[in-house]
Formats: structure tokens, sequence, C-alpha cells
């Protein structure tokens, strides 16, 4: 069961990561050689495939989770790893608050395209940070 839900957990975090990256790195830029108009079709196209998408991928990424930081509690536990995986579920816990925020901006008219995109940023951190934490609990 635990290299299930490790598998499932990488895929999903990949996903994650790949989107956020993706609109990030390339359509944020490829965007700006494009009209007004199709910008914005583009931009609201795209934006409503992520939420589809990305809702099941963080339901199955923290779910995985979840199941990983159970099987966790019953291994050894050293020091450097308890400091690794606090960390890491810190962050975890952290784009959860992210999006608890986005949640209120939106539902106040408050998300800015600069807030979008300091959020989006920021999310990508935590999770680059998340991974190399990964990395580094074995």
């Amino acid at each position: 069961m635990y290299s299930l839900l490790l598998i499932v957990h990488l895929l999903a975090a990949i996903a994650f990561i790949g989107t956020l990256f993706f609109e990030l790195v390339i359509w944020h830029s490829a965007r700006e050689e494009l009209a007004w108009s199709a910008q914005f079709t583009s931009d609201q196209a795209i934006a409503r495939r992520s939420r589809r998408v990305l809702h099941g991928v963080v339901v199955v990424l923290y779910g995985a989770g979840l199941g990983l930081a159970w099987h966790y509690w019953s291994v050894p536990w050293t020091a450097r790893f308890t400091l690794l995986f606090s960390l890491k579920v810190s962050l975890a816990l952290s784009i959860i608050g992210h999006y608890l925020l986005l949640a209120y901006w939106l539902t106040h008219k408050r998300l800015s395209a600069k807030r979008a995109l300091w959020i989006r940023r920021s999310i990508l951190g935590h999770m680059v940070l998340i991974v190399i934490l990964a990395k580094s609990l074995w």
C-alpha cells in the first residue's frame, strides 16, 4: 500500500507543479504575443480547465500525502527526519492557507492580476521546496 500511495502522491505532485509551471513560465510570457481579446479568452479557458483538473489533483495529492504521513508514524524518527518532515507539512499547510486566501479574494472581488500572479508564484515556490525536502528525507 505504501508504494501505491507514494506513486500516486508523486504523480499528483508532478501534475500540480507542472500546471503551475506551465501557467507561470510558459503561458504568462506566451500570452503577451496575443491580441488582448485573445489573451482574455485564452486566460478564461485555461483558468476554467485548470480549476477543474487541479481540484481533483489536489484532493489526490493531499489524500495520498495523509496516507504517507500515517505510514511514517510507525517508523523511527531521527531529529533530521523530524525537522524536514515538519517543514514539509508546514509548507503543505501553508499552500492550503494560500488557497483559502485566494477563495477569500475571489468571493470579495479583490483578486487582481498582480495578486493572482503573486499567489501562483508563492504556491509554486512552496511546492518546489516541498519536493526538495521530500528528496532530503531519506
